[in-house]
């Protein structure tokens, strides 16, 4: 990621209402969610989120796909990585284990769940 896209980023999600639609979208993926159901958990008129929206997907942070009558947003999960990948880019100056407390963060959300066997 070049840093004009993560200025993008940051802006996108600099104001209050963007930051919490794209979190919405964090925890409803893969399935995503409609634009009126985004606007509807966040109590913010229609018009007023799908401007939010856009902003999001100029940034690249989500995206949309038309199902029937409805708008289903989803939040690009590559595009965190690259964030985060670009943040930590030149971590640690050489040093990767100033960056496991880091890497441990990360690790509680994202473990594959276990499946059990019958």
């Amino acid at each position: 990621m070049e840093q004009t896209a993560a200025i993008d980023v940051f802006a996108a999600l600099s104001q209050p209402t963007r930051l919490d639609a794209f979190r919405l979208l964090m925890t409803h993926e893969p399935e995503g969610l409609p634009a009126g159901e985004i606007a509807r958990r966040l109590d913010i008129p229609q018009n007023t989120m799908s401007t939010h929206l856009a902003i999001l997907s100029r940034a690249g942070l989500i995206e949309s796909q038309r199902h029937s009558r409805s708008i289903v947003y989803r939040a690009v999960v590559d595009r965190v990585r690259e964030l985060a990948s670009f943040l930590v880019q030149d971590c640690c100056g050489g040093r990767p284990e100033l960056c496991e407390p880091l890497i441990a963060e990360f690790t509680p959300c994202c473990a594959p769940k276990e499946t059990s066997h019958v």
